[in-house]
């Protein structure tokens, strides 16, 4: 047997390679590249070290990752798109079953009834938390689910502007730039009101006309208050002939009124919190449902699962009822690119959901809701801080400023890191209207105590003590 000359990559033997260069018509390895402009090759060897037995690899990973803060070994207040939330061991346990673990996606409907199943319960149990009657099973995230949605609208309108808040996630804001520039579609941000966050009416209908295909809000904001006038903005845009469209937090809508109830036609978000966990930023999990309307359902985007019978009527079964996708119908006719969906990630949800129930949730929002309330409560009792930054209700965040302290968020944070607590997100670059400000956030996995320590911690770093 030939010797390899590199123990992790088994083609690597001169005597194989040659095999297999006379088996696609080349005599050398520059033959296979000749297309790569000779500029862009490299003229040298890579430099690859030594190699390392097993024993020694896991040695030099692990003193590597020991190097790592995680989330385990640190007290969180950082949520900003992926936040920090209990998972129950169930819903690990079922997601990673054989059975749902390997079938990632159902290619072969026929063969894969339990992995279809689990979907349409997941985007069931999607409708009835959105106040929607139709969900697909899932997109990539709230990002990718919002570029989605403006798209949608404008093919549905045939328009080619997108009204949306100013107080939106800035990496959520560049993912719809990215989707609506080929698209030809416009992007016009919405004041806000500077005591309340609360979206500028006036400025709204200002900026809406007849060229307007969508309004976007988010409630609750990225910023955490919670959007009251969301009857008024719909109505807004369906006078308009424009499609209303809501970004939600999930967890909220066990005590938020969901969006189907003030006139949302397409509820977008992000799943995360349903189950998952953050898994170092990704992969998350993206909402998207609409309106019980047909023109809605045929423009919707990736994959909508449906409940059916055989022909005889004997028995129910699963199937793809819906895939408009480049894969499965003439390109020009797609409604997306997408390719693909988060399954396994919808599973856990859906495994969540059904976990908590509706009494469930309800409660997990109560205690997000007074978890974080109880924080700004104490925090805005500290010395030159101002929690939060607007008068409004919140809910899981919300906004910390440090202005009158004497410090910047990146100088608190250094010094909160010091004592094992990562404080919230910086965002005084991304609105510097709002000065040394950080979006802290708080959720059913801070204790009484934990919050506490986060307010002491604070008042001693003020107070210049170390």
């Amino acid at each position: 047997m030939s010797k390899h000359s590199h123990p992790y990559i088994p083609n690597s033997p001169p005597e194989i390679k040659q095999e297999m260069m006379l088996e696609i018509g080349i005599k050398n390895m520059e033959e296979l590249y000749r297309d790569v402009p000779e500029k862009y090759r490299l003229k040298r060897p890579l430099n690859l070290p030594e190699a390392l037995s097993e024993l020694e690899i896991k040695k030099h990973v692990e003193a590597s990752l020991s190097k790592n803060n995680v989330s385990s070994d640190m007290l969180v207040f950082l949520g900003a798109g992926c936040w920090p939330h209990y998972v129950p061991a169930v819903v690990k346990e079922i997601a990673q079953r054989s059975e749902l673990f390997t079938s990632y996606t159902p290619y072969q409907p026929e063969i894969s009834q339990g992995m279809l199943q689990a979907l349409f319960e997941y985007q069931s149990m999607i409708c009835e938390l959105t106040g929607m009657e139709v969900a697909n099973c899932s997109l990539y995230d709230w990002a990718s689910a919002l570029g989605e949605a403006a798209r949608m609208a404008s093919r549905l309108t045939r328009r080619n502007e997108i009204l949306i808040p100013k107080i939106i996630h800035p990496e959520r804001l560049a993912t719809l730039q990215v989707y609506a520039e080929p698209a030809g579609i416009s992007i016009k941000q919405v004041a806000y009101n500077m005591e309340t966050g609360q979206i500028s009416l006036e400025d709204l209908r200002n900026k809406i006309s007849d060229r307007t295909a969508a309004v976007y809000i988010e409630n609750p904001s990225f910023l955490g208050f919670i959007e009251t006038q969301v009857d008024e903005i719909s109505r807004e845009a369906h006078t308009h002939g424009a499609i209303s469209i809501t970004g939600v937090d999930p967890t909220s809508l066990g005590i938020l009124k969901p969006p189907g109830n003030y006139g949302a036609d397409i509820v977008i978000g992000e799943a995360q919190p349903l189950g998952n966990s953050m898994n170092f930023g990704g992969p998350l999990l993206g909402i998207f449902a609409c309106r019980n309307d047909l023109r809605l359902i045929r423009q919707m985007p990736g994959r909508i699962i449906g409940m059916t019978t055989t022909m005889d009527g004997s028995r129910q079964g699963f199937c793809m009822a819906l895939q408009t996708r480049e894969q499965h119908i003439r390109r020009e006719k797609a409604t997306s690119n997408i390719c693909t969906n988060e399954a396994l990630c919808a599973v856990a949800s859906a495994v969540y959901m059904a976990l908590l129930g509706p009494e469930g949730l309800r409660e997990l929002g109560e205690t997000i809701m007074y978890n974080a309330n109880y924080a700004v409560h104490l925090l805005s009792k500290i010395s030159g801080v101002k929690a939060p930054v607007f008068k409004s209700a919140h809910f899981k965040e919300f906004t910390v400023n440090f202005n009158e302290t004497g410090l910047s968020v990146k100088e608190v944070h250094q010094k909160l890191l010091k004592r094992r607590i990562q404080g919230g997100k910086d965002i005084s670059k991304e609105f510097p209207e709002l000065g040394e400000t950080a979006l802290y956030c708080v959720t059913e996995i801070h204790s009484k105590e934990e919050i506490e320590r986060l307010t002491t911690s604070l008042e001693e770093i003020l107070a210049g003590k170390r």
